[in-house]
């Protein structure tokens, strides 16, 4: 992403926040402030500026006047700060984005009316990490400072105490090592929390989760679970955690069930049709009506549900690799989407719900999406599974016989009785739904409502596909 030219803006600090909102008792609302004075202040221009964003000198003159805010010109570097400069190198969210336009904007209102804690969840590459970027980089002008970690990469430390570190020193905290125990640096980051504006991008939270009496969700470090309840706590702040995760994090969902008001969670899902005709258009394939490549790239799009990495990296191969031309792309493929085809338009008819030996290829349909999108992703997402949880690893497996969603019942007798053929084991319901209840906790299983208003529980195609291969594996194992 290129850097973006931008004239020197204004914002105010907290003295002058406070020198307007004590102005403003005068009125009864910002709204009625800005209808009185509609003819020089436009209402959401003024809003925003109210809640961080910064304007022209100006603008913000124009409402010192208005306002009457006593000396202003004397106190201006007491009341107005620079914007500082905006952060460019997002490591996802680029100018290949496309839509999500409704959902960026009503998550956006929601942080500027106070949530300070988005949770954004959802399966590997279903655009968890590039729309927590896109509202950072819509919202970057409210904050001072923005601190980011992906617990995904190697190179970071994942304990409390050095991401917390790290942090305060980024903050400009100069840290002693008698200054490093647990307490003193949560007390240290939350002071800053609380009195400076600081956007939070914590991604890949799934991996500093382990497991409880309750289930799968907790932390592994107890200091990460006290830094989020400490924050939550906090009577006003003007920071904001933006965090994404392939698992909810029960242990974060407990604790913000008592802070309704500044806290959100959000699962996503794959992208609508005109989105995805957008993303295809954005790396320039023809998507005109007339179009002989459409109707073949929307096939596409529907067999993988809209899933926004799978269509970059099947559109940017279409691009490399085929001069652009789908049709040539679907030359190569054809025939295993159409398989594919074949079999969700029999479930769907009736007349062959289940089978074992579906040979999907929907993570392996071409070398790329193999490297780029099964073994960088989903083959983490499997393995992390099976080791986490190997009931909910048996479940998914066992459950992947069904082409498309039916009863929870199905799933639990699919559960039940390879439990007892490779156990000899029975479980008790309790235990059937605790591991079912896994699954759902790392979005791996899909509802829906039948016409009968039954829910019924099934798989996206991308994952289905995984779990059939890995179903072959297992029951190899066991002979």
């Amino acid at each position: 992403m290129t850097v973006r030219n931008r004239q020197k803006l204004f914002r105010l600090t907290k003295i002058g926040h406070q020198l307007v909102k004590e102005a403003l008792k005068d009125y009864d609302s910002i709204n009625w402030f800005c209808e009185i004075h509609r003819k020089c202040i436009r209402r959401q221009t003024f809003t925003n500026f109210y809640n961080g964003d910064g304007v022209k000198r100006e603008t913000a003159e124009t409402y010192c006047d208005v306002l009457k805010i006593p000396n202003w010109r004397e106190k201006w570097d007491t009341i107005f700060e620079l914007l500082p400069v905006a952060i460019a190198d997002w490591s996802v969210y680029d100018d290949r984005w496309v839509g999500r336009k409704k959902l960026v904007s009503d998550l956006t209102k929601k942080i500027r009316n106070n949530c300070r804690l988005l949770l954004l969840l959802g399966i590997t590459g279903i655009g968890k990490t590039a729309l927590a970027e896109k509202i950072a980089d819509d919202i970057q002008s409210r904050f001072g400072k923005i601190l980011r970690v992906n617990f995904d990469s190697d190179d970071h430390p994942r304990d409390f105490v050095g991401v917390a570190s790290r942090w305060l020193e980024e903050l400009g905290e100069s840290l002693l090592l008698e200054d490093k125990q647990p307490m003193a640096i949560l007390k240290r980051l939350m002071n800053q929390l609380r009195e400076e504006r600081i956007l939070v991008l914590v991604d890949s939270l799934e991996a500093l989760l382990t497991e409880n009496e309750d289930g799968w969700g907790d932390f592994e470090d107890e200091w990460w679970t006290k830094f989020f309840a400490y924050f939550l706590a906090i009577a006003s702040s003007q920071s904001t955690l933006i965090i994404t995760s392939q698992d909810l994090p029960t242990k974060i969902q407990s604790l913000a069930s008592r802070y309704p008001n500044i806290y959100h969670r959000e699962i996503l899902h794959g992208l609508l049709d005109d989105e995805q005709v957008a993303l295809f258009e954005k790396v320039g394939l023809d998507m005109s009506l007339t179009s002989a490549d459409r109707p073949i790239l929307m096939r596409i799009g529907k067999i993988y549900h809209g899933h926004p990495l799978m269509l970059r990296v099947l559109s940017g191969e279409i691009v490399e690799s085929f001069a652009s031309n789908a049709r040539a792309f679907w030359g190569n493929v054809g025939e295993e989407i159409e398989l594919v085809e074949k079999h969700l338009a029999e479930a769907e008819a009736g007349a062959k719900l289940e089978s074992a030996n579906d040979d999907w290829k929907l993570h392996k349909l071409t070398r790329r999406i193999w490297m780029k999108v099964y073994r960088r992703r989903l083959d983490e997402v499997f393995k992390r599974l099976k080791r986490q949880n190997a009931d909910a690893y048996l479940l998914i497996c066992v459950a992947a016989i069904y082409r498309r969603p039916v009863q929870e019942s199905g799933w639990l007798l699919q559960l039940d009785s390879y439990i007892q053929r490779l156990r000899n084991e029975v479980y008790s319901k309790e235990r059937q739904l605790q591991v079912l209840e896994d699954l759902f906790g790392r979005f791996l299983v899909e509802t829906s409502i039948n016409h009968n208003d039954r829910r019924l529980l099934g798989m996206h195609n991308l994952i289905r596909s995984v779990a059939l291969e890995h179903r072959q594996e297992l029951f190899a194992e066991f002979g």
